[in-house]
């Protein structure tokens, strides 16, 4: 069988074959009970999905769910009845806390159908025999389509994302469901690892066929955990057409821009999949924006890997670029500009478009600090908003739309008078984005309470005075307690029995209840005041036909209050859906404004300048510094800056110089400021002056991939092969240590045949670290390459880093002085000092010969070690040593300046 085959049978399939096989036989078997009946035949329809059974105050799960979540959730498995003779396995977890158990088996990979009690139990029994609660599936949940604040990350999209495949083209169509932004992308099949590393889906739809495609097997493992196959069917570019134009009410999507078919069959298979997994709810989804080909900065899974840049080697987001400049203050704000980060703009327009944005708030502290103030009190209306849309909103959720448009209306004034918002300018666009909303904020100001529940259904969120009808029910409501209260207070002193207490339950509603000693005094007999209800072992309970009449008025005005306000919350919540569009852009605007200031916050914390954005191939940068590793410096250490210079005639700068004196921070830094630059943010560096990178590529460190056998160097080796095959004139690659991991000759010819290919053949700018210092005779040969080496000084007998770039090349890697550095026993530092000057001084073959004809063996910790022993002080460092400065006086110490003088002179 083919690795594509394995792959595809892998990813059609959720459950290893013994626990295929055990559903089927029970999803087969003739139920016991009707409930189980039902429950069968729910889980018919949703084989592949871990089954949340609505029973009462629990979500249950029974047999195969129940074992896999049992182990998922750590939670105990127990047995409950029987099923086709055998016990039936089973486990829950309370409705109260579900969300937290739903985050932690999405993050695990599971899918899960929740099936609510779509009736009240008092409705079934109405229809005799031992009917079962209606029940049925009302949402699907996945890992693309969470929209809950307490299973998503505030500042990180969470995409839902479909590949497709039509008349030959591919498309990638992608939706956050939490805010509702949709996007379409044309792509070859070259691309779509960088488009998919870009978005980092949580849910990849594909058409089961294109895992055929061999041209994307290597690209499809690498996101096989959160692959969805589906049926070809689903990816039809007619339906998927017809899916589009409905959902968003048009005739034709030509108003939104011209797609192929490969868009609409991305686009309609997700509109389909949010369709089942939703049960025909929608949140509301913008309108399709279309990537185009090239608008973007192509950046492979690789590279973004190798530079950091949304999270470490580590899988840690600290220490990343994206939170090193993070000063968002809202969570869309965070998403944005992780967003812009993942995809850089290859337009020099609109790059400076955002620079100048940024200018503003960069040269106007008062008008940052003020703006940032505001923001940081501004609530996320997008996801608010989609969670409404989809029937999954609360009070709290209103509340945040009317804060947020609260807000708008005292950031849009500030904006729109500021001198630089003139037409045509972002600032100017985000200020008439933010929009006038002052009816719906009145009218959620009036409706809502001050103190909100987290759902609707718990009520008590309108406002006193919003609605008089709901006034009445309220105070008749409150009057009826204050009567329960009443005669509570009367009984116990007509009994005398001063513990008496009126209590309520869902079995028998609100009783009487005292102690079994006390209840002689209650007249409870025939024809008795009091009614026996219940005997406990420590309490009897009763009711009596007052307390009967009361509890019907407190339920009756109870209920009717608690549905009028749900019928109000309905209409607040269809209004504000209703408004849906203004509000989805005043949060965008928002969110735009937060990532200029968080721009600009930084660019003055940090000393960072604009860059010059132009349509060339110019790389030049002055001071250069690396924003991560200079953040991390610790206060009162500065960072070391350096020039890159790339343009005709050193277009390819051949990097030599010792381990540790930070080529690979060089080499990062560069890339990096390409990056911070065309995604419209100031740089670190004194002055940068940019020509459009289409394409980055880095090929730094060392890494194995042990699930596909690959060692480190085929890893080097595939990652340096899409360098030398896709990178063009405008494209910026990063490359360090090609061909370390194999044999110290081939690995020079490889680096060889690398430097002239990306020479001759690619045209474009490089940067190459190296420790072949044969590379260097190459200078001669190829006119766009120079050479650059890191600055070493040595000092008796160590060497000093001074982490400076300079023209030249090294002649010596000081390997051995790094490993002395690094801890290694001083016979074994002596011994390759020895090693290396035999090899310095001889032809290869026969210095080898010698060195095998001389092995140490046992010698080695008999060795004398002067190689590596420190010189004896010298006449100055002795007499520096004698000094106590505490003792000297002005005489004193201008004597010794003396004395210390004569010593240096000898």
């Amino acid at each position: 069988m083919s690795p594509e085959s394995d792959l595809q049978s892998d990813l059609q399939s959720d459950l290893p074959e013994p626990e295929r096989e055990t559903t089927a036989r029970i999803l087969a078997a003739e139920p016991a009970t009707p409930m189980m009946a039902q429950y069968l035949e729910i889980k018919r329809q949703h084989p592949d999905h871990l089954l949340f059974y609505r029973m009462g105050d629990f979500y249950e799960l029974f047999f195969d769910d129940a074992a896999k979540a049992s182990v998922a959730l750590d939670i105990t498995l127990t047995r409950r009845g029987k099923h086709d003779g055998a016990d039936i396995p089973m486990c829950g977890v309370p409705i109260h806390a579900a969300d937290a158990y739903l985050a932690r088996l999405i993050r695990q990979g599971f899918r899960v159908a929740i099936c609510e009690q779509m009736e009240d139990p008092a409705e079934a029994k109405k229809r005799g025999g031992k009917q079962p609660v209606r029940r049925g599936v009302v949402r699907i949940v996945t890992s693309g389509t969470v929209t809950e604040d307490n299973l998503l990350d505030a500042r990180r999209h969470n995409f839902l994302a479909a590949l497709a495949e039509a008349a030959g083209e591919l498309a990638l169509a992608s939706a956050e469901l939490s805010t509702g932004e949709v996007e379409f992308q044309p792509l070859e099949a070259a691309q779509v690892g960088a488009a998919l590393a870009r978005l980092a889906p949580g849910e990849l739809l594909i058409a089961d066929r294109l895992l055929q495609r061999p041209e994307l097997f290597e690209v499809l493992g690498d996101w096989k955990a959160v692959l969805t196959p589906l049926p070809g069917a689903r990816f039809d570019s007619e339906s998927g057409r017809r899916r589009l134009a409905q959902l968003y009410g048009v005739g034709t999507l030509d108003g939104f821009g011209t797609f192929g078919r490969a868009e609409y069959a991305a686009g309609g298979a997700l509109v389909d999949y949010i369709d089942l997994t939703q049960q025909g709810k929608h949140p509301k989804l913008g309108p399709p924006r279309r990537l185009s080909a090239g608008a973007v900065m192509e950046i492979d899974a690789a590279t973004r890997r190798n530079l950091e840049l949304a999270q470490t080697l580590s899988g840690e987001r600290r220490g990343s670029l994206l939170a090193t400049i993070d000063r968002t203050q809202t969570g869309a704000g965070a998403r944005r500009l992780a967003a812009e980060l993942a995809g850089p703009l290859t337009d020099p327009g609109l790059i400076n478009a955002r620079l100048d944005l940024v200018e503003v708030f960069v040269r106007d502290e008062r008008f940052r600090s003020d703006l940032r103030a505001f923001l940081k009190e501004c609530p996320d209306m997008a996801r608010a908003l989609s969670r409404l849309g989809l029937g999954r909103g609360g009070p709290r959720d209103l509340a945040g739309l009317r804060d947020g448009l609260a807000a708008t209306a005292r950031i849009r004034p500030l904006v729109l008078a500021r001198p630089e918002a003139v037409a045509g300018s972002l600032l100017r666009q985000a200020g008439v984005d933010l929009g006038e909303h002052a009816v719906l904020v009145d009218r959620l100001a009036r409706a809502l309470a001050a103190d909100l529940p987290l759902l609707a259904r718990d009520g008590g969120f309108i406002a006193a005075g919003y609605s008089a009808e709901l006034d009445e029910w309220r105070s008749l409501r409150d009057e009826s307690r204050r009567m329960m209260a009443a005669l509570q207070a009367r009984y116990a002193e007509e009994t005398g029995v001063a513990s008496l207490k009126i209590r309520h339950n869902n079995v028998l509603g609100y009783y009487i209840e005292v102690t079994p000693t006390h209840a002689s005094k209650l007249d409870y007999g025939a024809g008795g005041r009091f009614i026996h209800r219940q005997t406990m072992a420590n309490a009897m309970r009763f009711t009596t036909v007052e307390l009967s009449e009361i509890e019907t008025r407190i339920g009756q005005a109870g209920d009717k209050a608690l549905a009028l306000e749900l019928a109000l919350f309905d209409d607040l919540v269809r209004e504000a859906v209703e408004r849906a569009e203004p509000i989805q852009r005043a949060a965008a605007a928002l969110a735009q404004l937060d990532v200029a200031a968080s721009h600009g916050e930084l660019a003055v914390e940090r000393r960072y300048c604009r860059p010059e954005i132009e349509d060339s191939v110019a790389f030049d940068i002055v001071g250069g510094r690396h924003p991560v590793v200079e953040a991390s410096l610790p206060a009162g250490t500065s960072f070391v800056g350096n020039d890159c210079t790339l343009e005709p005639g050193r277009r390819l700068w051949l990097l030599t110089g010792p381990n540790m004196a930070g080529k690979s921070t060089f080499l990062r830094q560069n890339a990096l400021i390409a990056i911070l630059a065309q995604i419209g943010c100031y740089v670190p560096a004194e002055r940068a002056r940019i020509g459009i990178v289409d394409r980055l590529y880095s090929r730094v460190g060392a890494a194995d991939d042990l699930a596909r056998g690959r060692s480190t160097f085929m890893v080097e080796m595939v990652e340096t092969a899409a360098i030398l095959n896709q990178s063009g004139p405008r494209a910026l690659v990063i490359l360090d240590e090609i061909g370390r991991g194999t044999a110290t000759y081939d690995g020079l010819s490889i680096a060889w045949a690398a430097v002239e290919h990306l020479h001759q053949a690619n045209r474009c700018r490089a940067l190459f670290a190296t420790h072949y210092h044969e590379l260097t005779a190459l200078a001669a040969q190829l006119p766009d390459l120079a050479c650059y080496t890191m600055r070493v000084k040595e000092w008796q007998g160590d060497v000093v880093f001074l982490h400076e770039v300079a023209p030249g090349a090294a002649d010596r890697s000081y390997g051995i002085h790094v490993a002395k550095l690094a801890g290694l026993p001083k016979p074994v530092v002596a011994r390759a000092e020895e090693v290396l000057e035999i090899l310095e001084q001889g032809e290869a073959g026969s210095a080898l010969t010698r060195l095998a004809d001389d092995l140490p063996l046992f010698s080695a910790a008999r060795r004398p070690t002067s190689k590596v022993s420190p010189p004896p002080p010298s006449p100055i460092e002795e007499a520096v040593k004698a000094i106590n400065p505490d003792e000297l006086t002005p005489r004193a110490a201008l004597d010794l300046v003396y004395q210390l003088v004569g010593l240096a002179r000898g």
